[in-house]
């Protein structure tokens, strides 16, 4: 890709990716006080944790209502069997949420232009916004790595790219719950779909 002068980090202009914690933030595996504190936080308040995970009302209740889990394994194999449990409705209830944090400072130019050119390409082809984990990623292989694979699936039938971008969000999920009981803060995934308030009251982002 050609280098051009860089600009200020800004959204891409008319097009979203989910982008997850870096990844150094998410290697360390939480303490184990953390899942006792999941276990016993008040039920609104894990609720609340969970749908900045995953913008799911099913994903969550269920994760909520197994409680207590006796270790962190035990929670992550919940959280992911609930994700594929998903529902159609609730997968896509999931991806009208997620949407663009802002882009790194230094981003170039022919970065932005490349990845708005292939993010519209992507949602007008499957109609929704192309999601992503990028947990095995280097923060500064990222911005490549997430136009090799908008390139990539576009070459995806619909059903097809479905089921790819489920397993996307059953990883970002995952991440950003780890995150979570890092205390990193709440999970935090992207603005809530129009009209919605987040429920944790975090920042779009991750």
């Amino acid at each position: 890709m050609t280098r051009g002068p860089t600009l200020p980090a800004h959204p891409y202009p008319s097009a979203r990716v989910a982008i997850p914690a870096l990844p150094e933030q998410t290697r360390t595996p939480p303490p184990a006080t953390a899942v006792e504190g999941f276990n016993t936080a008040p039920a609104d308040e894990v609720h609340s944790t969970l749908l900045g995970c995953l913008r799911s009302v099913h994903w969550a209740r269920r994760i909520a209502a197994h409680r207590p889990y006796p270790d962190l394994d035990s929670l992550l194999a919940a959280a992911d069997e609930a994700a594929y449990d998903l529902a159609p409705a609730d997968l896509t209830a999931a991806l009208a949420a997620e949407s663009l944090p802002p882009l790194p400072e230094g981003t170039y130019t022919a970065a932005h232009t490349a990845l708005s050119a292939a993010h519209a390409a992507y949602e007008a082809r499957f109609g929704h916004v192309f999601v992503i984990s990028l947990s095995d990623t280097t923060p500064n292989e990222a911005l490549d790595r997430i136009l090799e694979g908008i390139r990539s699936r576009l070459t995806n039938d619909p059903e097809e790219e479905r089921l790819v971008a489920w397993e996307e969000l059953r990883r970002l999920a995952r991440g950003r719950l780890i995150s979570s009981l890092r205390g990193a803060g709440l999970c935090r995934s992207a603005a809530p779909p129009r009209g919605a308030t987040s429920p944790n009251g975090a920042a779009p982002g991750n």
